[in-house]
């Protein structure tokens, strides 16, 4: 009787989730086809729409806890939260095969403080020391090991909001914590990305995880001595000619800057030399030609 009755158990799952799962696959194939265009107006729609679905609609994010159950294999029954498990497959896929991708353009939190960033006025922002930049990018790794190190002595999940804010989407907590949000929201006026930069020990996680990262930016010779995608970085993500794939979250501002003609030395250069050799070419042809024959024959002459 169970061989007739499990199938139809997970049919009526996908029937009861159908319209949760159709839901995240628009907002996937959003998320992906933003990516591979790399284009700016799809991406921060991809951030409204981040906010909007993940954040008001959904409330659900990536978080700490989540990282708890995997360590503790203590995770929801499948067949009926097959919504979650899509949005975790597709996180852990996506920063195995392009990196922090959820950090850049899924996570709620991180889009809405991206397009803070977008609408507040530029002259507002500090800009951090490249070497305190460097030492404080780390932070976030020793709050992932405290916080995991206290959650394996105490299995208290309730840590989690202390350490990031993405319940803010749920509207449950107290005063005080509120209060430390406006604090961080204020922060993150004058720092750009700050909790994403710094503190997320979601994004420490999905850091360590990129070091899988299978397609990576490419570079071009050029970039170990040009600074200008290193300047350009938000998120400290470029040193010299490297990319470090534990910070880059593919937010795609270097990859446009990589293809634009105009202003990345590599085109610049090609273009350049392809000017001195269409030059060069022509140059012996107008010698040989009548005109440049009776020119020498004039010199001659003389």
């Amino acid at each position: 009787m169970n061989e007739f009755e499990e199938p139809s158990v997970w049919a009526e799952a996908f029937a009861e989730q159908r319209l949760e799962l159709l839901l995240f696959g628009l907002f996937a194939a959003l998320v992906l086809v933003g990516f591979f265009r790399k284009s700016e107006k799809l991406k921060y729609a991809t951030l409204m729409a981040s906010v909007a679905y993940l954040g008001l609609y959904k409330s659900q994010l990536i978080s700490i806890v989540n990282v708890f159950g995997l360590l503790t294999w203590n995770l929801p029954i499948v067949q009926y939260s097959l919504g979650w498990y899509f949005f975790a497959i597709f996180t852990v896929a996506t920063t195995i095969l392009f990196g922090r991708l959820y950090c850049g353009r899924v996570c709620a939190f991180g889009a809405m403080t991206q397009l803070m960033d977008r609408v507040l006025p530029a002259r507002l922002r500090i800009t951090v020391p490249r070497t305190i930049e460097r030492r404080a990018s780390y932070i976030k790794y020793g709050i992932l090991a405290a916080v995991v190190g206290y959650f394996l002595v105490t299995r208290d999940i309730r840590v989690y909001r202390y350490v990031e804010p993405f319940w803010m989407f749920t509207f449950q907590e107290t005063t005080a914590l509120w209060i430390a949000l406006g604090v961080l929201l204020v922060a993150t006026v004058f720092v750009r990305n700050l909790y994403c930069r710094f503190l997320c020990p979601v994004g420490a996680f999905l850091g360590l995880l990129s070091n899988l990262t299978v397609f990576r930016i490419k570079r071009w010779s050029e970039c170990s001595t040009c600074r200008i995608c290193e300047k350009a970085c938000e998120w400290g993500a470029i040193r010299g000619p490297k990319i470090i794939a534990a910070e880059c979250v593919r937010c795609d501002d270097c990859e446009r800057l990589y293809e634009d003609t105009k202003k990345c030395p590599h085109w610049l250069i090609i273009i350049r030399k392809a000017d001195i050799m269409a030059r060069r070419s022509v140059a012996p042809t107008a010698a040989g030609s009548p005109a440049g024959l009776t020119t020498r024959a004039l010199h001659s002459s003389q």
